[in-house]
């Protein structure tokens, strides 16, 4: 898409990215969207990204860099926009901002059971690593 422009994040785009969010199925109970735009404008807000046309927000990527590894979250992308280009300009731009502050290696976690967004990632590079991802609530949010 010829007319996308991606830029940071702005706290009016907020109610647009939820929407997208809740669209693109990546809204989940046990994580309040709310929050995790606050907490990401709290922490690196540079690193939150948004593809828009001159008519609507279409497209997001969070981006995250803790000094050893960058990691990719909350890329999404609008029905009617798919299949034209854009998540992989939003993947090109994260990984750009990625790389000028240095980070080495990028990482991400998709659902084992999306295939379309796993073989989307593989058509842009990347590959499964051979690790079992762990998590801990510290944090429950509200909803």
């Amino acid at each position: 898409m010829k007319n996308l422009v991606i830029r940071t994040y702005q706290h009016d785009d907020e109610a647009a990215v939820i929407e997208l969010w809740r669209q693109c199925g990546l809204v989940v109970p046990w994580n309040n969207p709310h929050s995790d735009i606050a907490r990401k404008c709290a922490d690196s807000p540079q690193l939150f990204f948004v593809g828009v046309t001159a008519t609507a927000l279409v497209a997001t990527c969070m981006a995250g860099y803790d000094g050893h590894r960058g990691w990719i979250y909350y890329l999404a992308v609008a029905e009617a926009q798919r299949r034209q280009g854009i998540a992989a300009r939003m993947v090109r731009h994260a990984e750009a901002e990625l790389r000028r502050l240095g980070c080495p290696k990028l990482d991400l976690m998709v659902r084992n059971t999306n295939a379309a967004v796993i073989s989307f990632y593989r058509s842009v590079g990347y590959c499964e690593d051979p690790v079992v991802v762990m998590s801990k609530r510290l944090i429950e949010d509200e909803q």
